[in-house]
């Protein structure tokens, strides 16, 4: 019970690592306040971990329009009164394209959502964690932010953005007892990425991504949610600017 009367935000909750992370911090204590555009999916995970003896309540948010972000944390102070750790777990893949082929419009969706999100939503973190003294941040970035990725441009800038928004943030507050750290997952088998439908989209596409990783496997959510709940606890004290593989060697 690492957080118990802990208030915990993770954002893109619906579904995947988001809802993973979030039963994952329910399990031990903590009162998630579960965010995402997709108000099914949200609700699904409430109802879940409610139905566990879990604590969690769903609202609503677009993480790339600031009002939504603003009102998400207003709602949060006014019902908890802190936010004592924070998940920016958000985002969208776009449409693979090579760069002059690219739209301008998948572009915009794509850093609006992964990378000005993030912004937008560490900008009221912090200001929360500055008035209480204490907090922990993680966003969750990609190996996409370390490496190059053909054919996702987009992707991978947003993901970029993430790592350098995360090391900046970690310095500017690292004496005021808020951490900040980034997770760079590799291919996790989510609704973003599903093996399956990758191998009807090309045969042995599948079998070429899990080559490259030296585990020779894709990562469980399980693997992100549980790195990022030690990111957040008191075992990490003195790790913050950290944007932390989790890939199975592949960055290696």
């Amino acid at each position: 019970m690492e957080f118990k009367e802990k208030i915990v935000l993770v954002t893109g909750a619906g579904s995947g690592i988001g809802r993973v992370t979030a039963h994952a911090f329910a399990k031990e204590g903590g009162t998630v306040v579960i965010s995402d555009i997709n108000e099914k999916g949200g609700q699904e995970t409430v109802e879940q971990i409610t139905a566990l003896g879990g604590k969690s309540i769903f609202i609503k948010t677009n993480v790339a329009k600031f009002e939504d972000v603003e009102a998400l944390h207003k709602a949060i102070k006014e019902k908890y009164g802190r936010l004592d750790v924070a998940i920016n777990n958000a985002g969208i893949g776009g449409v693979p394209a090579r760069t002059h082929e690219a739209s301008l419009d998948n572009w915009d969706k794509v850093m609006a959502v992964n990378a000005t999100g993030v912004f937008y939503c560490m900008k009221m973190q912090i200001q929360q964690m500055l008035t209480q003294g204490s907090g922990a941040i993680v966003n969750t970035a990609s190996i996409a932010g370390l490496r190059g990725l053909p054919n996702n441009l987009a992707y991978v800038a947003s993901k970029h953005a993430v790592v350098g928004m995360t090391k900046t943030a970690a310095m500017e507050y690292a004496r005021k007892n808020i951490r900040i750290n980034a997770i760079c997952p590799v291919f996790t088998v989510t609704p973003l990425f599903d093996p399956e439908v990758m191998e009807k989209l090309s045969a042995g596409l599948s079998n070429k991504l899990k080559s490259g990783i030296p585990m020779k496997r894709f990562a469980d959510p399980i693997e992100m949610a549980n790195t990022i709940l030690w990111l957040c606890s008191d075992k990490a004290s003195f790790v913050t600017g950290l944007a932390m593989p989790v890939d199975g060697g592949l960055t290696a």
